[in-house]
Parts: structure tokens; C-alpha cells; sequence
């Protein structure tokens, strides 16, 4: 197959991605991978033309709780079908599903079922590619807790990191936890020894004590600003050990509600290409207004675009955010469209190791999105498999 478009992001290079603007530019796939990609016109005759708009990477969204009306942890797997087949009409053609805090017996068997889904999904050929389970919780902090229960945060003792880890059978990818927390040192160092990726998030930990948590593996915080100790010019937090530490990258929900455009456009500012962007998507997300559940307890979703959800008290529990909305948001803040594109996709690809996604370039899986003008999603490719959108030729 053989593209042809207006404009190309490949996300593939530097910081910001702006060294890889195409505008035109073309791009070949066969087998399911980009086999070569240039600048103006292409060698022969294009098997699509894309006149207008820009095509970029496929979305990679490492936190989506449910979407479609679908809550992941409790979903059986024709949920899960519905969620990974229809997500790229979002232009996300990776996700990470999330599980939030719950009784760790109840954790562990929702991991359980998650492997035999896993197994199903995680190519893409039904859709989205499921890129393993992300545990947000129980290990959190309960001066932190978000929407998440209280009474079902522990501590992350050896046996606890163990009976995630056997649930999980190689699918847990993700673990986000507070550094702080008695334990919690040596559970980054189980974690990451086991392949897992730990994110520093619901924390109320010290700048002193993010380092720590870095210092033993940790490579991550979970949607920066929101559910941790925030920035003190005398004590910079989990916030500002964040931003100040090479060796953590952030993600963000971009859905202007959970934090405000100048903050995010700072956040960007300070920490330039460790900034990836999520949704944290409920199942209310890419449904009308009403009552769903996240964590196994109730969140209304109310009138207006872009709104989060909320539980009975008034907390933001997850979002209704789509990720080409995300990526819009942050242009529309002053971020450049290159830099906010490779933070829905190269960065978040690379801090998972998947080197194959999230950028067009030879050899990456051919996982694309045309967005429009205004950078909605038009369509979408998998593998070289259109997935979404009009009849293309």
C-alpha cells in the first residue's frame, strides 16, 4: 500500500518530533509494517491520496478504564472486543487497560481473566492492540486516594507484588503505586525485575521520595498535577521532582478539566519530550450523559463537551476524553502539533519498550491515523488494515 498525503507527522525523531514533518510526503506499507517513507510526491501511483488533513502515528493511551459504556476490569471479552474494535474511531490503535484500586483478591482475579483476553487482542486484529493490564492501585497512598476506595489500599508487601505478578501471567505491564508507602522500594525493585513498568502516582510523597522510587526503577508518574503532593517552592513534591527528573516521564490527561491548558503548556515547557498523553477513560466515555461505574462504584457523567465524570461527592473519577481530542487540546494551548502528536504516541510507545510503535518509520507496525484539519479522527489504519473510517481508494 502506497499513501500519499498532504502533511505526515512521523513522531520519529527528537524531543519535540518537528524534524519529521512531511508536508507532502508519502508512505509504503507491506505486511503490516512501513517499509519506507519520504518527502513530496511518491515514486508512482498512490494506492490512497490523502489531499488534506495530516497522517500520523496510531494513538497509544496507557490508562483507558472502559469506554463505550464497557468497564474493563469487570468486562468479559466480548467488553473488551467492544472496546479494542471500536477505540480507533478515536485514533488510538494501542491502548493499556487500567484497573483501578480494589480488594487484592479481586484484583487478582480480574488479571487472571485479563490473560486469556490479552491473548485474543493483543495483535490487532481485532481492532485496537491491547498492550498488557495497567494496576493503578491498591499500593496508593490514602492521603491521595482520588476516586479511588480507601478501604481497599494496602501496602505493597513481597506476597501482594507476588499475587499480582502470578494473576497477571506476564500480561500486568504497568503498576502505578506511591513511593512512600512502607515497602513500596523493594516492590519497584520486584516489579521492574519482573518486567513491569512502575509509575509513581496517588502519592503524597516527597520530592526526596519520587527520587528514591526512581532511583529503584521507577520510570513514571501517573497523570501529573492530579492525586499527588503538588509543587511548594520550599518542597517540590511529586509534582516538581517530575518535571526536574530526567529519568521520569509524565503522563497527562489533556482534556483541559483535569488540568488547565497553561499548566499543561508548562508542564510540556518543563519537561520537554517526557510529557506522554492519556485519556484515563471511564466507561462513560464515547456515551451520553448518565450513571456508569468505575472501581466497581457509580460516576455521573453530565452535559458538556469534554466534562468529566464525577462520584457522588463531586470527585473527578476518569474522564470521557478521547485521544484525538487530547492531542487537539494541547495544540490549542500553544503546543506545536508535532510535539503534542509524538506525546500521544513515540513517547508513551517508547516508555513501554515498543520501539514498533507509535512513530511511522521502516520497520514500525503500520499503525496510522488520518486526522482532519481540525484533528478529528477520518481514519484508521492497523497493521495496514483499515479498521475505521469511509471506503479509501
Amino acid at each position: 500500500m502506497l499513501i500519499a498525503a498532504a502533511r505526515i507527522i512521523t513522531a520519529s525523531g527528537g524531543a519535540s518530533g518537528a524534524n519529521a514533518i512531511f508536508a507532502p510526503g508519502h508512505v509504503t506499507c507491506s505486511g503490516g509494517r512501513v517499509t519506507a517513507i519520504g518527502a513530496g510526491p511518491p515514486p508512482g501511483k498512490p494506492d490512497l491520496q490523502l489531499h488534506d488533513g495530516v497522517l500520523v502515528p496510531g494513538f497509544v493511551d496507557l490508562q483507558v478504564n472502559g469506554y463505550f459504556g464497557v468497564e474493563l476490569a469487570a468486562a468479559d471479552l466480548a467488553g473488551w472486543l467492544t472496546v479494542a474494535g471500536r477505540l480507533a474511531e478515536t485514533g488510538t490503535t494501542a491502548f493499556m487497560p487500567t484497573f483501578i484500586t480494589s480488594p487484592l483478591d479481586d484484583m487478582a482475579g480480574a488479571l487472571c481473566r485479563a490473560a486469556e483476553f490479552h491473548a485474543k487482542l493483543a495483535d490487532g486484529s481485532q481492532g485496537a492492540r491491547v498492550l498488557g493490564v495497567h494496576a493503578e492501585g491498591p499500593f496508593i497512598s490514602p492521603q491521595r486516594p482520588g476516586a479511588h476506595n480507601q478501604e481497599w489500599i494496602v501496602n505493597p508487601d513481597p506476597v501482594a507484588i507476588e499475587t499480582l505478578l502470578t494473576a497477571g501471567a506476564g500480561n500486568l505491564r504497568m503498576v502505578t503505586l506511591a513511593p512512600e508507602r512502607d515497602g513500596a522500594l523493594a516492590a519497584i525493585k520486584q516489579l521492574t525485575a519482573a518486567g513491569v513498568l512502575v509509575s509513581i502516582g496517588h502519592s503524597d510523597a516527597t520530592a526526596q521520595q519520587v527520587s528514591a522510587g526512581a532511583r529503584c526503577g521507577a520510570t513514571m508518574v501517573t497523570h501529573l498535577f492530579n492525586a499527588q503532593r503538588p509543587m511548594h517552592h520550599r518542597e517540590p513534591g511529586v509534582v516538581g521532582q517530575a518535571l526536574a527528573d530526567s529519568r521520569l516521564t509524565s503522563s497527562l490527561i489533556a482534556d483541559l478539566h483535569h488540568v488547565s491548558g497553561q499548566v499543561a503548556a508548562l508542564a510540556f515547557a518543563a519537561a520537554p519530550g517526557r510529557i506522554c498523553l492519556i485519556t484515563d477513560a471511564a466507561a462513560c466515555a464515547g456515551m451520553p450523559p448518565g450513571r456508569y461505574v468505575l472501581g466497581g462504584e457509580p460516576i455521573e457523567l453530565a452535559e458538556g463537551d469534554g466534562t468529566p465524570p464525577v462520584r457522588s461527592d463531586g470527585t473527578i473519577a476518569g474522564s470521557a476524553l478521547r485521544m484525538d481530542s487530547a492531542v487537539a487540546n494541547m495544540v490549542a494551548t500553544g503546543i506545536g502539533l508535532a510535539e503534542a502528536v509524538a506525546a500521544g504516541t513515540r513517547i508513551p510507545a517508547d516508555l513501554i519498550g515498543r520501539s514498533d510503535l507509535g512513530r511511522i518509520a521502516p520497520g514500525a507496525v503500520a499503525d496510522l491515523t488520518w486526522l482532519s484539519d481540525d484533528l478529528r479522527t477520518i481514519a484508521t489504519w492497523v497493521g495496514g488494515q483499515q479498521v475505521f473510517g469511509p471506503h479509501l481508494d
